[in-house]
């Protein structure tokens, strides 16, 4: 593969419009012919065309018939809602598209350059824009829930354990699992009133509603005390160091004298570690986690490993 390939930015865009577009729910409602097609989504025909023939021939999408469109199995990705709403450009997917246009500012001067794009930094642009943030927040939820749930819910010694509070759990996902595996276990969920607001469903779902209470607040300030275990997940990468500091404090200050810090925690390297450079967030070695973790008034007892590589630190407060 040759630099010029590296470069194309063909496929990526026209991957996100089929997205935006919903070209695989149209086809799958039978509207596979090109006009047809086109007229579903909106789309000019001929601009459609060519774009589809594009994607064809990476081999997205199939052409039995000229003009005549259908799903092959990659295809059939864009029907998954997560994956639709990390691509669409309507919601957060489109968001993060156009903020890779910054990332030569964020190279060069080690700070955050998303504002470049639209004009305010990325959480403040959530806020600015209910939107996008629930689209954000959508896509959160399986992302925050499902990656190995079970590697908590079996590591922690839960016969002395009564109350688990998720610190910027989202719409509560991971804390439904864990509550559904641990009967006896009440959980708190703490995120922005707007997130938890839609988290009743989750819960509710999950059959935990009676056992899971909610905190709309924001997690620069005091949390919850008396819980026996406290667990972040997805929330400290996407933090600088004084923020990402800040938000251990409050949870070794919520967890005193015995209750227990565990967090998701993941190594540098990789897409998106990298897109947390764009945002204001920073991957962690093991080794600057503990750093951070020591000044926030925290000692790491133990390391687990997830399948997908990353850690789950447990801490106790000092």
């Amino acid at each position: 593969m040759g630099l010029w390939e590296l470069c194309d930015l063909c496929t990526p865009w026209c991957v996100h419009v089929a997205a935006t577009l919903r070209i695989a729910g149209h086809i799958e409602a039978g509207k596979a012919e090109i006009g047809a097609l086109a007229a579903a989504a909106g789309a000019d025909r001929d601009s459609l065309y060519r774009m589809m023939q594009h994607l064809v021939s990476k081999g997205v999408f199939e052409e039995p018939a000229p003009g005549q469109f259908a799903l092959n199995d990659l295809a059939r990705g864009f029907l998954e809602e997560p994956t639709r709403l990390g691509l669409s450009l309507d919601g957060i997917g489109g968001r993060m598209a156009g903020a890779w246009g910054t990332l030569l500012s964020a190279v060069r001067t080690g700070r955050p350059a998303y504002h470049e794009a639209f004009g305010l930094p990325f959480w403040e642009d959530l806020d600015a824009h209910p939107e996008v943030a629930a689209s954000f927040d959508a896509l959160m939820g399986p992302g925050h829930g499902t990656p190995d749930p079970e590697i908590l819910v079996n590591a922690a010694d839960w016969a002395s354990i009564r109350t688990v509070v998720d610190v910027g759990g989202g719409t509560g996902s991971l804390l439904a699992e864990v509550l559904r595996a641990r009967p006896s276990v009440r959980g708190i969920l703490v995120d922005l009133p707007r997130v938890v607001a839609r988290s009743g469903e989750v819960f509710a779902a999950a059959g935990v509603a009676d056992r899971a209470t909610v905190r709309g607040q924001s997690f620069f300030d005091p949390l919850p005390g008396g819980g026996d275990l406290y667990f972040l997940k997805s929330v400290i990468g996407d933090w600088p160091d004084r923020e990402a500091t800040a938000i251990l404090k409050r949870c070794a200050e919520a967890a005193r004298p015995s209750g227990r810090v565990v967090v998701f925690t993941g190594e540098k390297g990789g897409p998106e570690m990298l897109m947390l450079v764009l945002v204001g967030g920073k991957g962690r070695s093991l080794e600057e986690f503990r750093a951070i973790a020591r000044e926030a008034g925290l000692a790491v007892n133990a390391v687990g490993r997830q399948p997908s590589g990353r850690s789950i630190v447990e801490c106790r407060p000092v």
